[in-house]
């Protein structure tokens, strides 16, 4: 029998809380105010903060971090340099390379991504590791 259909994962609007709620816990213990956009398998946006204090154009990056991680399925901030721009260019400026976009997966599964903006590359990465560790550790 031939397969026509398979069977996916997606985050909820819940679990996009969850993770939220540690990537918020981790940005105050490292007094980084930070952005953070949760969206799912398609890069549609679920959930988004912006804390007090983060930058306001962070919204914009943070976004699309984490539509650039659910989309390549990858961290974003790999890409080597001579070929970003013209992936940004190739896709409409909606590919970003900045560091901060990390896709989330789950039983070898990608369910969504994270995208965390306001803070260097190496603290936005942690922010949403922190939040991504968050939903690992309701989930089991």
């Amino acid at each position: 029998m031939a397969n026509y259909l398979r069977h996916t994962q997606t985050l909820t609007h819940e679990a996009a809380m969850i993770i939220l709620q540690g990537a918020i816990a981790k940005a105050e213990a490292m007094q980084v105010p930070q952005c953070i956009a949760v969206v799912d398998t398609g890069g549609n946006l679920l959930a988004f903060i912006r804390m007090d204090g983060a930058k306001v154009l962070s919204q914009l990056s943070a976004t699309q971090k984490a539509i650039t991680a659910a989309s390549s399925r990858v961290n974003t901030g790999g890409v080597p340099a001579d070929v970003e721009t013209k992936l940004a260019l190739a896709t409409g400026g909606l590919l970003t390379n900045l560091k901060g976009g990390l896709p989330i997966v789950m039983d070898g599964q990608v369910v969504g991504a994270v995208g965390v903006g306001s803070g260097t590359g190496d603290q936005d990465v942690e922010v949403g590791m922190a939040g991504i560790a968050a939903l690992q550790a309701v989930i089991g």
